[in-house]
């Protein structure tokens, strides 16, 4: 296999894949011998994983929040440092139990979508992205998940339009500066659109934010909004909600790796 920082449980997952058995099932049984279809299935996974295509396309599926979504090229792989925003929204629907109408903005696979409908089960969400291709995806994982009466896949430039405001929005939009990109392992491994977040990497957040002055019924008062960023970005994302948003209230959240992570902005509107 290529070069990875997890070789030993990237060889278990794709074997996992082989076998169509859980990866706990492949690290119990070591002497488990391949047939020969599953040794031509392997050596075609193999084969493209050379080429730099990433396992999570080869294999068709990846793990996030403890849940199994779809993917394709179309859309980005889930990353574990996006679940510290699930983890927040979640907390903050559960403190406020009447807040019941949320949107995932750029939603790629819909994995916020999904999460958070999954773990409260009386919340609606729209999960909107620019891409048709990335909408596909979503739209077969809200039905392998069971949730096609509580989250709806919507095409929308940024924050679908709706009768009613919006309690929380979740955003996990691209963030990378186009020159920090290209000198990243993913450039070219994934979709640009769902990476490149234009020259300081801020160009769709500030979008976001202007779209909430222009429109300030696009979310509730005392609405949540949640936003994924860069590593470099938390005190440069501040500034812009301070600009944008002066009577907001903000707050940088940091992942397990002590990074800052996440913006979470409190909305206030007279």
């Amino acid at each position: 296999m290529p070069v990875t920082d997890t070789p030993t449980m990237d060889g278990q997952v794709l074997l996992a894949h082989i076998f169509d058995r859980p990866r706990t099932w492949v690290m119990a049984h070591p002497e488990a011998k391949l047939s020969s279809e599953q040794y031509q299935d392997l050596q075609a996974a193999l084969d493209r994983l050379e080429t730099n295509e990433p396992l999570p396309y080869v294999l068709g599926h990846w793990e996030f929040f403890g849940l199994e979504f779809i993917v394709t090229p179309s859309t980005l792989i889930p990353r574990p440092e996006t679940e510290l925003l699930v983890e927040h929204g979640l907390e903050w629907l559960r403190e406020n139990p009447t807040r019941q109408f949320a949107a995932d903005v750029g939603t790629g696979a819909g994995a916020i979508a999904i999460a958070m409908a999954t773990h409260i089960s009386y919340l609606r969400v729209l999960a909107s992205d620019i891409l048709l291709a990335a909408l596909q995806v979503t739209t077969k994982n809200i039905y392998r998940h069971g949730l096609y009466t509580r989250v709806f896949a919507v095409q929308a430039d940024l924050i679908p339009v709706t009768s009613r405001p919006f309690d929380l929005i979740c955003a996990n939009l691209p963030y990378i500066p186009t020159e920090t990109l290209q000198n990243l392992d993913v450039y070219l491994r994934e979709p640009e659109t769902a990476l490149d977040g234009g020259p300081d990497g801020l160009d769709l957040i500030s979008r976001l934010l202007d779209e909430l002055v222009k429109d300030p019924s696009k979310i509730s008062s005392n609405g949540l909004l949640l936003i994924e960023i860069d590593a470099t970005q938390g005190v440069s994302v501040q500034k812009l909600v301070s600009q944008i948003l002066p009577k907001a209230k903000s707050q940088v959240f940091r992942d397990l790796t002590g990074r800052d992570r996440l913006v979470a902005i409190q909305i206030i509107n007279d």
